[in-house]
């Protein structure tokens, strides 16, 4: 408070802190005395409301991803363990919908009838088709258990273990197609 005295806002201080009432009366005359627009609304439909989103939608950049950034093991292991899993889900229920519409033809015997009667390359290249996300979407899948325990978390961990993930994956996938 000295120093509001040796300055001279002491008076000025009491006179604003007292006398709030004034300043809001202020407020309020400039709010009524400057001209209010007019706006025009009009009714839409739900339907006109979404195609005006939609407009909005288009004229908004679009993220930078794929065309700046360098590629890096960890989107790459994330896109590829996306795609792998839902590769593999499409496979169990394409498979199991055939089963259904048509057990006599997808049962155990004429599957491995058929089997047999490929070519030793088409074999290989089936079992590879199949090892190949098998093993990948299962190491992957261990990796990410042990993120959720906390570990492996800093930017070096997570190189370490997605090289992991692909030497596990690759040397899998080779013992899974050829032996």
């Amino acid at each position: 408070m000295l120093s509001t005295r040796a300055v001279g806002l002491g008076p000025s201080l009491r006179q604003a802190a007292f006398r709030p009432a004034r300043a809001q009366a202020l407020k309020s005359v400039i709010r009524t005395s400057i001209g209010k627009r007019a706006i025009q609304t009009e009714r839409l439909k739900p339907s006109d409301a979404v195609d005006i989103l939609n407009k909005q939608r288009l004229k908004r950049p679009s993220s930078p991803h794929f065309t700046i950034y360098q590629p890096q093991l960890t989107w790459i292991g994330s896109i590829f363990n996306r795609v792998t899993g839902g590769a593999l889900s499409v496979l169990l229920y394409g498979f199991s919908l055939a089963y259904l519409f048509a057990p006599s033809t997808f049962d155990s015997a004429h599957v491995i009838e058929f089997v047999q009667g490929l070519p030793d390359a088409v074999k290989y290249g089936g079992k590879f088709i199949l090892a190949l996300p098998f093993t990948f979407h299962g190491f992957n899948g261990l990796r990410h258990l042990a993120w959720d325990t906390g570990r492996f978390l800093t930017v070096k961990g997570a190189y370490n273990t997605g090289y992991a993930v692909l030497g596990a994956t690759a040397l899998s996938t080779v013992y899974l197609t050829f032996f």
